[in-house]
């Protein structure tokens, strides 16, 4: 698998900064509780948290986005959020992270997807969701493509974030497909479950092992399977390029009519919310700013290790992931 030296490596990250990558998808609010444990309920047999803070991120897309923007690249931002307070949370902190947010369309009829996480310590206790699941409105969707060809032509990646909250329906996602195969520009797509056959043609498809076996219905025991398997998603989605990230076990590349096993650099794992999240915001921001997908997908490797290694969804960090990859490399 490649590897990059230093020199390489700095002149990706120098090519990101001139990069505009396209992110379109569900905007989530991340809402974090943090504190510390120190008893059992006497009401019930649950930990009693004591409050030490509350913070508000960036998430769904919109970490993805942060992603993007954490590793020098310009953002321009689509979804939708609902007419709610969250939704002026969500919009404060894209305009704080500089975000091209012209696309973000406000539904009245919907609610903003909140998630709200209570972490004592490094734990992980809960997760609450409040989230709208339809389908866009017709209306809205329109809307949406209208601002999305609109910015198309600066454009030089385009990441389709699917969480299944109904932001990216068939009709979107074949329209924005097909408008990025005229432009000559590379979509990249991590998928969800529910539309996963509807991204014939995408330049790259990154889900994760177990949203291939769902959609396949098995269960993968081997790396033999693992191949099978790929092959078959690579062939009837007619993608370029088929990623599927296996968690400890790291990714396998599948392009040009072979599998790369690609091993994971993890040092420490602290938490892997937001990880998928990194790996396709690497992988099209570095397809973006002229690397090959090899060079990508070793990138997407590095800054996945880096994201693991912190508690709660976070962007990568750009000299984390510059060390991950000397470290790598020697």
């Amino acid at each position: 698998m490649t590897r990059l030296n230093r020199e390489r490596m700095d002149q990706i990250v120098h090519d990101m900064q001139r990069a505009r990558v396209a992110v379109i998808g569900d905007l989530m609010l991340d809402r974090y509780i943090w504190g510390e444990v120190e008893r059992i309920s006497p009401e019930a047999p649950v930990p009693v948290v004591r409050l030490r803070g509350e913070s508000v991120n960036l998430g769904g897309a919109a970490n993805v986005a942060a992603n993007v923007g954490a590793l020098g690249a310009d953002v321009q931002l689509f979804g939708v959020v609902g007419d709610d307070a969250e939704g002026e949370q969500l919009r404060f902190l894209m305009e704080r992270a500089n975000f091209g947010a012209e696309g973000v369309v406000t539904a009245p009829s919907r609610q903003t997807i909140v998630k709200t996480r209570v972490i004592a310590g490094s734990q992980h206790l809960v997760r609450i969701d409040r989230e709208s699941t339809d389908l866009l409105e017709h209306g809205v969707e329109r809307k949406l493509l209208v601002h999305f060809r609109a910015a198309l032509g600066g454009i030089n990646a385009v990441i389709l974030e699917d969480y299944d909250k109904g932001v990216l329906t068939p009709g979107l996602i074949r329209e924005i497909i097909d408008a990025c195969h005229a432009a000559h520009v590379p979509v990249g797509v991590d998928p969800k479950r529910e539309n996963f056959w509807s991204y014939k043609g995408a330049t790259v498809f990154k889900p994760n092992l177990r949203e291939v076996e769902g959609v396949l219905g098995r269960t993968l025991h081997s790396e033999d399977e693992l191949k099978e398997a790929g092959g078959e998603v690579q062939q009837r989605l007619e993608i370029e390029h088929l990623l599927i990230t296996r968690g400890r076990e790291g990714m396998a590349l599948f392009s040009g009519g072979k599998v790369h096993m690609i091993q994971t650099q993890a040092q420490r794992v602290h938490d892997v919310s937001g990880a998928g999240d990194t790996v396709i915001a690497t992988i099209m921001t570095a397809l973006a700013a002229g690397s090959d997908i090899f060079e990508a997908a070793y990138l997407a490797n590095c800054a996945a290790s880096v994201v693991i290694a912190e508690v709660g969804a976070v962007p990568v960090d750009l000299q984390k992931l510059k060390n991950a990859c000397a470290r790598s490399a020697e």
